[in-house]
């Protein structure tokens, strides 16, 4: 029960985090292009924030992006570039190795 509970607060501060990130990067839906948005992925990434759990967020939110399909392939674009073969890396399996 008591990990359960940690992992809880874990993902509650990553999400703080990331929509933190998010404030300052994009600041808005509306305002979120090619160029904010990789500026969103590099903040993750430089705070340890999965890139790709950062895209699954913003993914929920694609219809309030203006020019979403761009958007999109500017960031598939950058995961793919900038972790390890576009794979995220989880915790736990971090912590097993």
């Amino acid at each position: 029960m008591e990990g359960q509970f940690s992992n809880f607060i874990n993902e509650v501060s990553i999400q703080a985090k990331m929509e933190n990130v998010w404030g300052y990067t994009c600041r808005s839906w509306q305002n979120c292009n090619q160029e904010t948005i990789q500026s969103f992925l590099s903040q993750c990434l430089e705070y340890n924030i999965d890139p790709q759990y950062c895209m699954s967020w913003v993914e929920q939110h694609k219809d309030e992006i203006p020019n979403w399909e761009a958007v999109s392939e500017t960031s598939l674009g950058w995961v793919n570039e900038h972790t390890s073969t576009g794979s995220a890396i989880s915790i736990t399996e971090q912590e097993l190795s």
